[in-house]
């Protein structure tokens, strides 16, 4: 058993016990981290994780943009990037070499400023670098499988390996990434193009997105993945479920593949209003949707997983 902060390894970052979770996720909502841990830059992180008790869980979290924390909190360790890491370089050969904190419209801009096309997707991806590469984020016909080049990872026992995309094992909105290990660093790689036709394609993804997507509201982004050959949003839609509620979760009435947090919802209506999409679709449609969006933590209903340790 630990017995709070004191017994952690030193970090020159910060670590703060039951970390909110809910003031930056972009649901706003679930339990605190039983550690949320903000490293200084990647060396730091190496030797907080070496000399950590392996028995404890680390989960890397970014912007939250794809995430549901369940209500009771999520136990070990959270690692949130600082944005010390998040500088964003443009190389030789076409090349972005970005840092895991970074966005996913940083890289995109940065790529356009320099003129290097097959990068504008990104404009799409409300998320970080690292969780692009975790998650092999997509959008608008390309994923980060399509331009990784490598990315340089911190893993659970403080080892800092560079791997190459191939060893990744993508498929799709998935990566075999080992449990607890954070990105730190990724290298892309696109092809010459013209700034002016690069940033158009950008603008057209973000007026897509615009007018499409709940951009403004307490979301997760995409909530289901679209099964072959379909997508998940009409398959919802024909089911019935646009603009159903439980709680203060919604179906979004514009994106019916996003829920929302239309003010005061817990975390286990969101949930649960993805559960009865679910079974919803099963029951009209024969097809069974797949979580895109990650769910982490415990609910209330199961015994605390921050008592025990001292908190």
């Amino acid at each position: 058993m630990m017995n709070g902060v004191a017994t952690l390894p030193a970090l020159k970052g910060s670590i703060e016990e039951k970390g909110s979770l809910a003031d930056f996720i972009w649901f706003r909502t679930g339990g605190p981290a039983e550690y949320l841990v903000r490293p200084k830059d990647a060396e730091d992180l190496s030797r907080f994780l070496r000399d950590l008790d392996p028995a404890l869980p680390v989960l890397p979290v970014g912007v939250g943009s794809n995430l549901i924390v369940r209500d009771g909190g999520v136990p070990g360790v959270v690692v949130r990037l600082p944005k010390s890491m998040a500088k964003v370089t443009v190389e030789p050969g076409s090349r972005v070499r970005a840092g895991a904190a970074a966005m996913g419209i940083s890289v995109a801009s940065a790529a356009r400023d320099a003129g290097v096309a097959g990068m504008e997707f990104l404009r799409g991806i409300p998320g970080t670098v690292g969780g692009a590469v975790r998650m092999n984020a997509g959008a608008y016909g390309r994923e980060a499988a399509d331009i990784l080049v490598e990315c340089t990872l911190v893993l659970r026992d403080g080892t800092v390996e560079t791997w190459p995309a191939a060893r990744l094992g993508y498929s799709y909105r998935h990566c075999e990434l080992p449990d607890g290990a954070v990105v730190v660093e990724a290298l892309f790689e696109g092809a010459p193009g013209d700034p002016a036709a690069i940033g158009a394609e950008m603008d057209r993804i973000a007026a897509e997105r615009e007018a499409s997507q709940p951009l403004r509201s307490r979301t997760g982004g995409s909530t289901f993945k679209n099964p072959d050959g379909d997508k998940a949003w009409r398959l919802i839609d024909e089911a019935g479920c646009r603009g159903l509620t439980r709680g203060a979760a919604q179906v979004s009435e514009k994106h019916c593949n996003f829920l929302l947090n239309l003010g005061g919802a817990s975390s286990a209506d969101i949930e649960a209003l993805g559960e009865e999409v679910r079974a919803r679709v099963k029951e009209k449609a024969g097809v069974t949707l797949q979580w895109e969006i990650q769910r982490v933590g415990s609910p209330l209903s199961q015994p605390s997983p921050l008592k025990g340790r001292g908190l």
